[in-house]
């Protein structure tokens, strides 16, 4: 069996950043972001968007990023620390929008290991080294520099290895032209190796050490190593060589401390919330550093959110004092990046990444602690504490959508659509939700209008060539056109010149500022001045089909014949030239004119005897057919469209000015083919299945370049993204006839026909797979199921260390009301007019909720305690009908539906939960719980039936024939349903570690253990037994689990790895024909 896999959709969660000026050329910044295994580079545009502009996969698992500029450069470099045991500087390409590969040294084996570099990163402020650790014993140091042709050149690598030593963080200090130094935070555990007892682990101290490279020697050297607070776990450059006074940052438990070679440590306490429990630690987990020619200071994230403003006072190289002031709460972040153009990228440790941008630099008053201010006690330093309040110095302004981490996941056609839904538990906390993700782009709305009638067919067109914007919508029916004018508001013109009383086929611009309106009857060329020029049909013939550019027309007679015009100089629309076709034509489309050119050189011809001719336009060779093409059914629609090359190489294009013809087929298909650009031939054909109506397809414009409409059973969206052509499909409801839109407020639009109804959209994040309806949750999402006969779900929710809502509500008010108090203190100086504005304003600020969860987080309690909740959604209206919160410390960790032997209740949700559960020092509970809950209410609700304690944290359950089972620790037991509790039927306790899945097909169960993948088992009703008769033979640490068919299991493990198991047919057959049970 072979194993292929489709990334339906790359990762959205961010593991590391790094910000620089990686496409040159200006003062501009962007950022890299490293997404497991795809690097990405970003930048905000001038409205405040980020933009992707590259992506790409690394086929490795990404685990540090560090930028670096050579001295007297312009440009930065990536340097890239990954499992593939190799250093890898990456240099990205604008001219062809890519990365380009400037370095690549191997220095050890693949994989995430102890001992080999990758997990750290550091480089010289000055660009002269880089050093690449690992988290224990090595650390490679490389010199760069640039040769003769100013080419980037690395030497072989420099070691500075320590065994028996732990490194938690590594930077490069900033010493100016001086030799490169390196700090890094180590613990040596040699002699906790040696000592049984464990005393001298727990007596083992931190250092942070100094590595000098020497360049002179070619050589690095420990330069000097201090015991360091024993929670250090983060490093910070400070800034020297005449900026600043050098040295490092020191990040730890409660504490930031300035420390140096020679210089006495500075230190000072982090600010705590003030409902904070005392045991609780602050740790620092991300950092950011803003430099400008006359100051810097340093931005500090603690794992709460809460971001405080690091400055220090110093005089040449000697601090004098390090002040830490309360900055502003944002989600936790796995890096935060500052921006010389005012922005802050939060890249979210759970949920959707942010773009803030700074309102002010925190230089007004708030809550601080110093250095100078510190104060020791016999119970050690005196804390400093804070509120959290709304935000002051930054504004959010943008988002970027993340599903990290999902927690369970179901693919299902709830809605009863084309395709199926998503249906995925997202995030963590108070920032969790529920996902609904539909393939397809998502679309803004922007207008939705009711017509007179049932139109058939819609048009924008512009007054004049060098207009920004559209004019006129001109709207086609049965047997009338209407025409309306775009402005302000949208109205009906009456003086348009057009013909109002019969359908039109096609309307357009004409030259540079005349108008055309195509109908049956023959072709109305308007003036600018108001001249009108008719053409009328031949005999009693009709027009039933038109191909038209601004400079050409073609239109198709009833009975197959060509007529081709074509505007003079004087503007005069000239007839040129006539052809029969064999039939009646289908569709038909002319290439856009291309740049500098007085006309397209291609028609091409839609026939119902399946084929596509390209004909020529030229006067030397005028409607002679270059080129057949054989389709799989008769054309329904044309479309030319030309691909143009550019500086960035996102067009996708093989050469400069491609043109692809594309063609809606009656069978629903898309068929794609290149037009060679001398000869007309045709090259390359694809196609793809669309629908069961026949796509028409138009053009439209996206981010300034032309982009192709295909209106089936659901439209799709055919443009070019980052270099490549995709064709995806549009997140609306099916549409008749469309074309682009232009206004002042609705610059890149839509606007199309469906029913009796005129629609104007937009589409939205160009570039995703699929589009979110997003429902938020109260806790971490742990597993859910679905009521299909409802169309509901249950779900359930836990979280440790957190307060139940009634705590939390009592808790908010507190917070509130301490932070007006802290609000009013802050404001005594000001004015009594701007105090009675605040005043006048509290009430609507606290409607808006100045506190949400979702910003600030939930209050921490004990680690033991534990919040808990099971819900009923329903999905269609993204409503709770029904929330039972958990009471008695307990937490839900599993979930199903059961229908037992007896009927009585019929439907049922077993839910298994654990009380008083702690996972530290050592894995503990008082008890596990399996609940019986009945629907009331329709399905709505939910009322306990009985709830059945048992010994262990019961996390699987799963129903089996009119029975329940249910994984307690290594335990698979089965259940019936009893009066008060559920009675046990029968046990196996031959499982090795834990059991995290169970799922049943017939009379086979298929168990999936956290640390031993998977096992098989039957169960023997004569007999009243459970029994295993198959194992994986390879121990796999379980994450995921899904049932294939009879004798297949796909599995997931925590070190990213998708697997299957299947068991051999010989042996599947063996087992079910063997009355023994193969025991």
């Amino acid at each position: 069996m072979y194993l292929y896999s489709l990334t339906l959709q790359r990762a959205t969660g961010v593991v590391c950043a790094t910000i620089g000026s990686f496409v040159g050329g200006g003062k501009s910044q962007e950022i890299v972001v490293g997404r497991g295994k795809t690097l990405d580079l970003l930048r905000p545009d001038e409205n405040g968007k980020i933009q992707t502009l590259h992506s790409v996969e690394v086929f490795g698992a990404i685990r540090s990023l560090a930028q670096f500029r050579l001295t007297g450069s312009q440009k930065d470099y990536v340097v890239v620390g990954s499992d593939s045991g190799r250093i890898v500087i990456l240099e990205y390409s604008r001219e062809r929008n890519c990365f380009d590969k400037v370095h690549q040294e191997t220095f050890g084996k693949s994989g995430c290991r102890r001992i080999v570099p990758g997990q750290y990163l550091a480089v010289d402020p000055k660009g002269r080294a880089v050093m690449i650790a690992a988290c224990e014993k090595q650390k490679l140091v490389y010199v760069l520099n640039r040769d003769t042709a100013a080419r980037l050149t690395i030497s072989s690598p420099l070691e500075a290895h320590k065994s028996h030593t732990v490194t938690y963080s590594v930077v490069g200090v900033d010493c100016g032209f001086d030799n490169p130094v390196f700090a890094a935070i180590e613990l040596d555990y040699s002699e906790a190796d040696r000592d049984a007892s464990g005393q001298a682990a727990a007596e083992a101290q931190k250092h942070l050490t100094f590595y000098e490279l020497d360049l002179g020697l070619n050589h690095v050297s420990r330069k000097w190593s201090e015991p360091v607070d024993n929670g250090a776990n983060l490093l910070v450059t400070v800034p020297g060589g005449g900026d600043g006074p050098s040295g490092v940052l020191v990040c730890a438990e409660n504490f930031i401390i300035f420390r140096n070679q020679g210089h006495p440590e500075v230190r000072a306490v982090i600010p705590r919330r003030a409902d904070l429990p005392a045991e609780r630690g602050v740790l620092i987990v991300s950092a950011a550093t803003h430099r400008q020619k006359s100051m810097f200071f340093f931005l500090l994230q603690t794992e709460y959110g809460d971001i405080f403003k690091v400055t220090l006072e110093h005089e040449g190289d000697r601090v004098s004092e390090l002040k830490i002031k309360y900055f502003d709460t944002v989600p936790v972040t796995s890096a935060i990046c500052v921006l010389r153009a005012g922005f802050l990228f939060a890249a979210s440790e759970f949920g959707n990444h942010m773009l803030y941008q700074f309102k002010a630099i925190g230089d007004g008053e708030d809550v601080e602690s110093s250095s100078a201010t510190l104060m020791e006690t016999e119970e050690g330093f005196q804390p400093v504490f804070f509120q959290p309040r709304p935000l002051r110095n930054l504004l959010k302004i943008e988002h970027m959508e993340s599903l990290m981490p999902i927690m369970d996941m179901r693919v299902v056609n709830l809605f009863e659509e084309e395709t199926p839904q998503i249906f995925t538990l997202c995030g963590r906390g108070p920032r969790s939700s529920l996902r609904i993700l539909r393939p397809g782009l998502a679309v803004s709305e922007m207008a939705v209008s009711q017509l007179p009638g049932i139109p058939n067919a819609v048009w924008t067109v512009k007054k004049n060539v060098n207009d920004e914007f559209d004019a006129y919508i001109v709207v086609s029916f049965a047997n009338a056109t209407l025409v309306l004018s775009i402005g302000e508001t949208v109205e009906e013109v009456s003086n348009s010149k057009f013909l109002d009383t019969t359908p039109s086929l096609a309307v357009s611009l004409l030259g540079d500022d005349s108008l055309m309106q195509v109908h049956p009857s023959g072709i109305r060329h308007i003036r600018e001045d108001g001249r009108v020029n008719e053409w009328k049909t031949p005999g009693k013939k009709t027009i039933v089909k038109v191909g038209l550019n601004r400079l050409q027309v073609v239109i198709a007679l009833s009975g197959g014949e060509l007529i081709y015009f074509e505007m003079d100089m004087t503007g005069q629309l000239m007839e040129v030239d006539k052809h029969e076709m064999p039939g009646d034509v289908a569709c038909l489309d002319i290439a856009p004119v291309p740049e500098g050119r007085q006309r397209s050189r291609f028609l091409a011809v839609g026939s119902y005897d399946n084929t596509i001719r390209i004909l020529s336009l030229d006067p030397d060779d005028c409607m002679h057919v270059l080129s057949v093409q054989s389709v799989s059914s008769p054309p329904e629609s044309l479309l030319l469209l030309e691909v143009r090359a550019s500086t960035g190489g996102d067009d996708g294009a093989a050469h400069p000015g491609s043109v692809f013809l594309n063609a809606g087929l009656q069978n629903g298909v898309l068929f794609r083919t290149v037009v060679d650009m001398v000869t007309g031939q045709l090259s390359d054909p694809r196609s793809r299945f669309l629908g069961l109506r026949a796509p028409k397809l138009f053009s439209t414009v996206v981010r300034g370049r032309q982009a192709m409409l295909c209106l089936s059973s659901r439209p799709w969206l055919g443009y070019i993204h980052q270099g490549h052509f995709l064709l995806t499909p549009l997140s609306y409801e099916t549409l008749e006839y469309a074309a682009s839109f232009s206004s002042d407020q609705c610059a890149e639009g839509v606007v199309a026909v469906a029913g009796d109804a005129l629609r104007v959209f937009t589409i939205e994040r160009l570039g995703e797979t699929f589009n979110e309806t997003v429902i938020p949750l109260r806790y971490t999402p742990r597993k859910f199921v679905l009521l299909p006969k409802r169309k509901y779900l249950a779900i359930i929710e836990s979280d440790q260390g957190a307060f139940t809502a009634d705590e939390r509500e009592t808790a908010r008010k507190e917070c509130l009301e301490a932070a007006r108090m802290n609000e009013n203190g802050n404001t005594n100086n000001r004015d009594q007019k701007e105090n009675g504005a605040r005043a006048d304003n509290e009430e609507e600020a606290e409607e808006e909720d100045p506190f949400p969860d979702e910003q600030y987080g939930y209050p921490k309690a004990e680690s033991d305690k534990w919040v808990s909740c099971i819900r009923i959604l329903d999905p269609r209206i993204g409503s709770t009908t029904c929330l039972l919160e958990l009471q008695e410390n307990e937490a839900a960790f599993s979930i199903c539906t059961v229908n037992f032997h007896d009927k009585e209740y019929g439907t049922l949700l077993a839910v298994g939960t654990a009380k008083g559960l702690n996972f530290w020092p050592k894995r503990c509970l008082t008890s596990g719980f399996i609940h019986i809950y009945k629907f009331v209410e329709e399905g709505k609700s939910l009322e306990l039936v009985h709830k059945t304690q048992v010994e262990e944290v019961p996390l699987a359950l799963c129903q089996f024939q009119g029975r329940l089972l249910a994984g307690i620790g290594p335990v698979l037991r089965l259940y019936d349903l009893g009066k008060r509790k559920l009675l046990r039927k029968c046990e196996n306790k031959l499982f090795p570690r834990t059991i995290v899945s169970i799922h049943t097909y017939r009379d086979r169960i298929y168990i999936g253990d956290i640390q031993e993948s998977f096992h098989y088992c039957k169960y023997r009703r004569d007999e009243n037994q459970l029994y295993i008769f198959a194992d994986d033979s390879v121990p796999r640490w379980l994450t995921a689990s899904h049932h294939i068919d009879f004798d297949t299991m796909a599995g997931a493990d925590k070190f990213g790895n998708v697997y299957f198991v299947r068991l051999s047919q010989d042996v599947s057959d063996e087992i079910e024909e063997d009355p023994t049970g193969a025991r």
